[in-house]
């Protein structure tokens, strides 16, 4: 649509890999087999953990929760991405940006919240067994999953209805292999230092908040397990721990290195690597 000399963005336009043009055929079939196995191991950890009555525990049920996300959130961004590199046409549509960047907000950020709650039931088991019959209750359980995947919404909503309803006239060009809030923001053409702000601090709250409670979590795991006078029982606590520390690594390494990073420090290609191991993998 044209109005005077300003050019409205109807859709966009997804450049994902397009660097890497040799390689996107390769780079297709390993996503697809990575995906298709994360996939499969993640529905099988949801059916397991609810067809086995001796699964039906905080940690499982948490667990099931965390691998739903995962099959959502990747559902959200790899079919596309996967179809985007056999096709010359790497459209989006308007309506289909701006979903795709909510879902992803909100997965993220239940996620985020997912990972506390996971550290606080391992607190709970950990550091007062006696208690933890008590503490985790089954009401108790679903009502910190209802409050997780909850927790998003705002969020999502919000960030994404303001950034959609600006303007949007240099190009319809997103460098990404996905609608991803910083590659869809460069597009605007107003002024965006207010929204860049709300986007640091909601991403400092969603982040760094759940990381404290995590942090807090394992350190009082730590000195429970080190008090512990057989080194067997210490390996066995830590065990049931492990799982948990390598997706928090993981997840915090990467979302760290793409969100909180100052704008010089990861170029745009970088940026999409970073984000690839965390959407895949």
């Amino acid at each position: 649509l044209n109005w005077g000399n300003i050019t409205r963005v109807t859709h966009f336009i997804l450049l994902g890999f397009t660097h890497l043009a040799q390689l996107q055929l390769l780079l297709f079939v390993v996503v697809l087999l990575v995906f298709t196995v994360t996939m499969m191991g993640n529905i099988l950890v949801v059916l397991i953990a609810t067809l086995d009555p001796a699964l039906h525990t905080p940690m499982y049920y948490f667990l099931k929760n965390l691998s739903l996300i995962d099959v959502c959130y990747s559902l959200d961004i790899v079919p596309q991405m996967l179809t985007h590199l056999l096709s010359e046409q790497k459209m989006s549509s308007f309506t289909a940006c701006a979903l795709q960047l909510n879902l992803i907000v909100l997965f993220i950020t239940s996620e985020c919240f997912l990972l506390a709650v996971m550290a606080y039931d391992r607190y709970a088991a950990i550091c007062h067994p006696l208690h933890y019959a008590t503490i985790m209750t089954k009401k108790r359980c679903r009502q910190m999953s209802a409050a997780v995947w909850l927790s998003g919404f705002p969020v999502a909503i919000g960030l994404t209805g303001w950034l959609f309803s600006m303007p949007f006239c240099k190009s319809n060009e997103v460098n990404h292999f996905f609608c991803d809030i910083s590659p869809v923001l460069k597009l605007v053409c107003s002024d965006t230092s207010l929204f860049e702000l709300l986007v640091f601090i909601a991403t400092l709250l969603i982040m760094v908040l759940p990381f404290i409670l995590i942090t807090i979590s394992y350190i009082y795991i730590i000195y429970t397990v080190v008090q512990m006078p057989m080194a067997e029982s210490r390996q066995r606590v830590f065990s049931t721990c492990a799982t948990h520390l390598m997706v928090v690594t993981l997840f915090y390494c990467t979302t760290c290195l793409i969100h909180l990073q100052p704008k010089s420090s990861l170029s745009p290609n970088n940026k999409k690597l970073v984000s690839l191991s965390y959407t895949v993998i």
